[in-house]
């Protein structure tokens, strides 16, 4: 039996007070995820919720597996249903980051700030698959269908809705396996 593809969902943080439709749309990512018998990834948070919390309820319901990567020391973390959490030892800031995008066959990103945009930037130099899910904003629409630098490594794949998301993640993680396996 194959390993099964370890998607990474990474989005703002509550504090950056992000809309309820754009939280439903990381829980149908999540929710999405799980029903392709992924693995969801994200950033489990110990103070606040987030677009990456939201996508794990989404696959916890729908009977997913889920990895929540966290700064620091302990596993006392906001989504309190996460399967796995994985303490790093490390802060945020790059630590933390890249302990959780390196763990991912793709990654998508949902809106976000500065912590979103150190995964993208974790992501480009790792050659891992970024998709942006657009239309909400933050660092995701802003680095839809570009390169993050001149030198053109991978493109930061776009979609416009959860579904198309993650079908283009799924399909980016599989050619990403062919080549890294």
């Amino acid at each position: 039996m194959a390993r099964k593809f370890q998607i990474g969902v990474m989005g703002s943080a509550a504090d950056l007070k992000y809309s309820k439709e754009v939280e439903r749309a990381a829980y149908e990512v999540g929710r999405l995820i799980a029903e392709e018998d992924g693995i969801l990834f994200f950033g489990a948070e110990k103070d606040s919720d987030s677009l990456s919390t939201a996508a794990c309820r989404g696959a916890k319901d729908a009977g997913g597996l889920t990895v929540g990567i966290t700064y620091g020391k302990g596993k006392d973390v906001w989504e309190k249903d996460a399967d796995i959490i994985i303490p790093c030892g490390l802060e945020r800031g790059g630590g933390r980051e890249t302990v959780l995008v390196t763990g991912c066959d793709a990654v998508i990103a949902i809106s976000g700030g500065s912590g979103t945009l150190t995964e993208l930037a974790v992501a480009y130099q790792a050659d891992i698959p970024m998709v942006a899910l657009t239309g909400y904003g933050g660092w995701a629409d802003k680095l839809a269908d570009r390169y993050l630098d001149t030198r053109n490594r991978i493109l930061t794949i776009g979609a416009v809705s959860p579904e198309e998301a993650v079908k283009k993640a799924f399909a980016a993680a599989a050619e990403y396996r062919r080549r890294y396996a």
